[in-house]
């Protein structure tokens, strides 16, 4: 995995809510007869084309999804690793804080001891380590 950036962080939370979802649609695929697709074949066997219905499972929809699922899946654990690898305590805290367990500035404000200023730890902490990263 590449390099987290503040695209991959903002779109975080609904990667992550996205997972169960795809991981649904997978099992329903393999379970049920959401796998399974239809296609049209031309048939010859009388010398001339005919249309054909063929049904089976749907293996390049079911790969795409499994795909789209391991990318998603990745893209998560690259964000929660770089989360953790930040240095500064009070800084990996509130990026936990509001991008994994999905809190919003009001609450971590408060939870920081800055009750009544929900912007301070989102531009005195988060946007300040922003900049920090930037000029590196």
């Amino acid at each position: 995995m590449g390099k987290v950036t503040k695209k991959m962080l903002e779109e975080y939370r609904k990667t992550k809510a996205d997972i169960p979802i795809l991981q649904a649609e997978l099992e329903n695929m393999r379970q049920g007869e959401a796998g399974i697709g239809t296609s049209v074949i031309m048939d010859y066997k009388k010398g001339y084309p005919r249309p054909q219905s063929v049904s089976g499972f749907d293996w390049p929809l079911y790969e795409r999804r499994q795909k789209a699922l391991q990318k998603k899946q990745e893209n998560c654990q690259a964000v929660e690793r770089w989360i953790e690898e930040i240095e500064d305590g009070r800084t990996r805290c509130v990026f936990r804080m509001y991008y994994i367990e999905g809190l919003g500035w009001e609450k971590i404000a408060t939870k920081l001891g800055y009750h009544g200023k929900p912007d301070y730890p989102r531009l005195m902490i988060r946007d300040k380590h922003f900049k920090k990263i930037q000029e590196k």
